[in-house]
């Protein structure tokens, strides 16, 4: 799988930019990430560490989880 990152400016309507390239053959998947949103950087976290998961290496899911949450 090959994926764009896309920065977009702060006042740009990022629901329209989806879903004008969900509508472009070949795209699988349009997500919006918000970077200074604290969710999205847990989701990301999750995404990571997911074989690590499950394979149990529950370490490096909680160190991720935990330097997310503290992250200033």
């Amino acid at each position: 799988m090959k994926s764009i990152k896309i920065t977009l400016e702060e006042n740009v309507d990022a629901e329209n930019i989806k879903l004008l390239l969900s509508q472009i053959k070949g795209i699988s998947s349009v997500e919006i990430i918000d970077e200074e949103n604290p969710e999205s950087e847990l989701k990301k976290a999750f995404e990571k560490t997911k074989e690590q998961f499950k394979k149990g290496d529950y370490e490096t899911l909680v160190n991720d989880i935990f330097t997310i949450l503290t992250k200033k």
